[in-house]
């Protein structure tokens, strides 16, 4: 018996050791977790501050269009350094692209708001040159695939695809470009 309650003690003895150890690990570990959890919402150390939501109603973007008709180009609807993407409205009329033009860092996602479009897409570019980093024209895409977009179509372009727009009346869309590297 006398060995039983030396297990005991023993076994007694190394929890009263071990536990304090064994709570300052779990502390530890839950502390890291919270820390973790922190620099992942962006308020940890060496993050950089957030960058503002912005909300564009629909009555904006009907008054950006309703302004681009009587002079037809561009407008940034977000404009910001820190985030990776453009987002512009576009109204353009009787116009017509004379080359292929492909980006090797962004992508395009438009939406027809008024109007149709004509997109020749995709194909492999013949004499395609470099006219800025990661731009590029090229006079043809042998193999193209033909799209006219209407109100309210989506088209999405995906980096290094060749694409060039025909509006033979009017058109206006919006645009989102994101920009940078793709994850795999």
């Amino acid at each position: 018996m006398v060995h039983f309650h030396m297990a005991k003690d023993q076994s007694r003895r190394n929890f009263l050791r071990t536990a304090p150890l064994a709570a300052a690990v779990s502390l530890s570990l839950t502390d890291e977790l919270l820390h973790a959890s922190t620099l992942t919402a962006g308020e940890g150390q060496g993050a950089a501050a957030p960058v503002p939501f912005s909300v564009i109603t629909a009555e904006a973007i009907q008054a950006d269009a309703e302004a681009l008709k009587a002079k037809p180009g561009n407008k940034d609807l977000v404009t910001s350094k820190e985030l990776a993407f453009l987002f512009v409205i576009t109204t353009e009329t009787a116009h017509s692209a004379s080359e292929f033009e492909w980006h090797e860092g962004r992508d395009h996602i438009l939406q027809v708001l008024e109007g149709t479009t004509l997109y020749e897409i995709g194909g492999t570019p013949k004499n395609g040159r470099n006219v800025k980093p990661g731009e590029w024209l090229a006079p043809v895409s042998e193999g193209c695939s033909k799209v006219t977009l209407k109100k309210g179509d989506t088209l999405v372009i995906p980096r290094n695809t060749p694409h060039k727009r025909s509006t033979a009346g009017s058109v206006t869309f919006t645009l989102i470009s994101p920009t940078g590297s793709v994850k795999a």
